[in-house]
């Protein structure tokens, strides 16, 4: 067993409780958990899934840790180094790794419900979402597009927006996971001017930026050109911006897609909206796979997770990567942390 290190001194600071969902039993996100269980992790992190998943990841990845089991997160201890503390939920699918099953989509659910839960009654200050396959979900029987949707609709949010970060930048969609042939109908005066006054709140309230600056991407190619290449940007996008410029926002665009994320943009904005998913993020990806993290806006909870899928063919390789894992875990701490000043 490997000697946890003393975080006496963490034991009578008000740490955050930190929720942790395992995600696809199949994929990395039991790799993950164990990889930060080494970490120096100022937080109450517990671990929501199964037990016996764990330890026998443990076992194929010769990872030496203690696997703790809790009743309730309330009573978790502050993170100690070569312990997971598990708020355990079972699942009766057999599980090996790398291979995916529909089975395991009522865990993997039940999981993400234990955490919105939690966070519901208090329990728990934010959580952090491993990586789920969607199309399993769906094959299950269940409609689910992402935990974007499937959280706000627990909470009766009327717009999660989706925001991506980075250490370089931000990206909002006021898209997500839709066809893109549904796109264009979907850029609605109500939906961009709501992502962005949700994420100007959001920045200010949440990320302590006084005054912040956005800019906005347009639908098509060269920001419509003055309407040759698409309405949109005419007909939506630039009213609502106007609007929000006329209430002391600043914000600017519609900027096209194809140099908004240009350096110089990226140090002159705290966010750049996109309208849809792949327009925004591609941009991010490119520049901070593996580094950035999935934080949702426009809910009463602090939700963040990882920026990459199941990676089944990693899954028990030791050779995971958990940078996303850890950018999201140390945003939700220090949402958490800002939040709790606030109050």
């Amino acid at each position: 067993m490997k000697p946890m290190s003393n975080t006496g001194a963490w034991n009578n600071i008000a740490l955050p409780r930190i929720a942790v969902t395992s995600g696809d039993p199949a994929g990395v996100g039991p790799d993950l958990v164990l990889e930060m269980a080494d970490d120096e992790l100022p937080c109450r992190l517990v671990t929501i899934g199964d037990p016996g998943i764990l330890v026998t990841r443990a076992r194929e990845l010769g990872h030496d840790c203690q696997i703790e089991t809790v009743m309730d997160i309330q009573s978790a201890r502050p993170h100690q180094r070569g312990c997971v503390q598990v708020l355990p939920v079972s699942c009766p699918a057999n599980v090996t790794a790398g291979s995916p099953s529909v089975d395991a989509s009522p865990y993997v659910l039940g999981c993400i419900e234990s955490a919105v839960t939690a966070c519901m009654n208090h329990h728990c200050d934010g959580m952090v979402t491993g990586p789920v396959n969607k199309a399993l979900i769906n094959d299950f029987g269940v409609p689910f597009s992402g935990h974007t949707e499937f959280i706000a609709a627990r909470f009766g949010a009327r717009r999660p927006v989706m925001l991506l970060a980075s250490a370089e930048f931000r990206v909002a969609l006021v898209t997500t996971h839709v066809p893109l042939v549904e796109v264009p109908r979907l850029i609605t005066a109500n939906a961009v001017r709501e992502t962005c006054e949700i994420l100007l709140a959001d920045l200010k309230q949440r990320f302590g930026i006084e005054s912040p600056r956005i800019a906005v991407c347009g639908l098509n190619p060269h920001a419509g050109e003055s309407g040759h290449l698409g309405s949109e940007e005419q007909a939506v996008i630039v009213p609502v911006i106007q609007a929000l410029q006329q209430a002391g926002h600043q914000v600017t665009g519609p900027l096209p897609a194809d140099t908004a994320f240009t350096p110089a943009n990226r140090t002159m904005f705290d966010a750049i909206v996109a309208m849809y998913h792949d327009q925004g993020l591609a941009a991010l990806k490119a520049i901070g796979f593996g580094n950035a993290a999935n934080i949702t806006l426009g809910l009463p909870i602090i939700r963040t997770s990882v920026d990459h899928g199941t990676a089944y063919d990693l899954a028990a390789s030791g050779k995971v990567d958990a940078g996303s894992m850890r950018s999201a875990l140390f945003e939700a701490i220090a949402l958490c942390n800002r939040q709790s000043t606030r109050h």
